[in-house]
C-alpha cells in the first residue's frame, strides 16, 4: 500500500499520474480487467470454487499478477516482450509480485472484511463478496502499474523525481538511520496501542469490529499526521511542526492517508484473521497487537512520506524552475551517480 500512498502525497508524483491525457487513458485501461475478472468469477463458480478461500485469493493473485505486468508494459509505451529484452527481471518481478499478487491478495481480503462488517459475509453468501473481490483487486492492480509504468516512462524521458514509489526509498531509511526513526515509531505503537486498550475497558463497543474499525481510523490517524509533520519539519519539534500548518491541511492528512489507510490495513489484517485463520470473533489481546502494530507502521510511513516531501522542497528551493526544465540538469538528476 505504500506506493499508493507515495503516488497521492510526494507532489511531483501526484502531478505525473493526474495529467487528463494520463487519467483518460487509465480509465479505459481499467475496464478490461474488471471484464475478464468478471469471467474468471464465472468459470470459478461454476466448478464451485469461488466459494474456497485458498482457492479464491490464488486465483485473484494470479490473474492480477497477469494484469499488473500487462498495465506496466502499456506504461511504459513498450510491448512486454520489449521489456524482457531489457533484462530488467527485479523490476518486473517487483511488479508481478508485489503490485499484482500480493496486493491483489490484500485488497480482496479487504473487500471481504469490509463485507463483513457490513453483514454480509463470505462465510454465508460466497457469490456476491467473491465477484466483488476479484474485479475491485484487478482494477485496482491494473490502476496502480499503469501509473506506476507511467512514472517510469517519465523518469527515462528525462523527468526527475526525488522518490519513486517502489518502496527502496523506506528501506534504506529503515536500514540506514535508525536514530531518525526508531524512538518515534516505539512511541507511536506503545501509545497507540495503550489508547485502545483503554477505550476498551471504559466501551467495551470498540472490541467489535465495526467499533474496531472506527476508533483505529482516528488513533493511526493521528499518529500518522504526528510522524508526517515531524518528517517534513525535522530541524522543529512537533508542537512547532504543527503550527506550521493549517488545521485544514493537518484534517487533510489525517483522512488521507492516515485514516483511511488505518481502515485499510485493519481490514486486511481482520480479512486474514477471519476467513484464512478462520476467527470469526478475534479475542481482544489480538485487537490490542493489531492496534498498535498499525499505528506503528502507519507511524513510519508518516515519517517516511514526510522527509520525501521535504527532500523535494529542498530540491525544489535550491534549483530554479528554468534549470528545472533544462535537459542537461535533467539528466544529472536522473542519472544513476545523482
Amino acid at each position: 500500500m505504500l506506493h499508493r500512498m507515495t503516488m497521492r502525497v510526494v507532489p511531483a508524483l501526484t502531478v505525473a499520474v493526474t495529467e487528463e491525457d494520463f487519467r483518460k487513458r487509465k480509465r479505459i485501461l481499467m475496464l478490461f480487467p474488471g471484464l475478464f475478472a468478471y469471467a474468471l468469477y464465472k468459470l470459478l463458480q461454476a466448478w464451485g470454487w469461488h466459494a474456497d478461500i485458498v482457492f479464491l485469493l490464488l486465483a485473484a493473485g494470479l490473474f492480477s499478477a497477469v494484469v499488473a505486468l500487462v498495465a506496466y508494459a502499456y506504461g511504459r509505451e513498450r510491448r512486454f516482450v520489449e521489456l524482457l529484452r531489457e533484462r530488467d527481471f527485479q523490476s518486473l518481478t517487483w511488479i508481478g509480485l508485489r503490485i499484482g499478487f500480493l496486493y491483489a491478495v490484500q485488497l480482496s481480503l479487504l473487500v471481504l472484511a469490509l463485507l463483513k462488517v457490513a453483514t454480509y459475509s463470505y462465510s454465508e453468501h460466497p457469490d456476491g463478496p467473491a465477484m466483488m473481490a476479484l474485479i475491485i483487486a484487478s482494477t485496482s492492480v491494473a490502476r496502480d502499474a499503469f501509473e506506476i509504468g507511467h512514472l517510469r516512462f517519465l523518469q527515462q524521458q528525462g523527468r526527475p523525481f526525488v522518490t519513486f514509489p517502489d518502496g527502496k526509498a523506506l528501506w534504506a531509511l529503515v536500514a540506514g538511520r535508525g536514530d531518525l526513526w526508531a524512538w518515534p515509531v516505539a512511541a507511536a505503537t506503545l501509545a497507540v496501542g495503550l489508547a485502545y486498550m483503554g477505550l476498551v475497558a471504559i466501551a467495551p463497543v470498540v472490541a467489535t469490529d465495526l467499533g474496531h474499525l472506527g476508533v483505529i481510523g482516528i488513533l493511526v490517524g493521528m499518529a500518522c499526521t504526528l510522524a508526517f509533520v515531524q518528517g517534513l519539519q525535522p530541524a522543529l519539534t512537533r508542537w512547532e511542526g504543527l503550527m506550521q500548518y493549517s488545521w485544514r491541511e493537518l484534517l487533510r492528512f489525517f483522512i488521507w492517508p492516515g485514516m483511511t489507510f488505518g481502515w485499510t490495513y485493519y481490514l486486511m489484517t481482520l480479512g486474514a484473521i477471519s476467513f484464512l485463520l478462520a476467527v470469526p470473533n478475534p479475542p481482544i489481546w489480538t485487537r490490542v497487537l493489531t492496534t498498535a502494530g498499525i499505528g506503528g507502521l502507519m507511524s513510519l510511513y508518516g515519517y517516511y512520506l514526510g522527509r520525501c516531501r521535504w527532500q523535494e522542497e529542498k530540491l525544489h528551493a535550491t534549483i530554479s524552475p528554468s534549470l528545472l526544465r533544462c535537459p542537461f540538469i535533467l539528466g544529472i538528476l536522473t542519472s544513476k551517480k545523482a
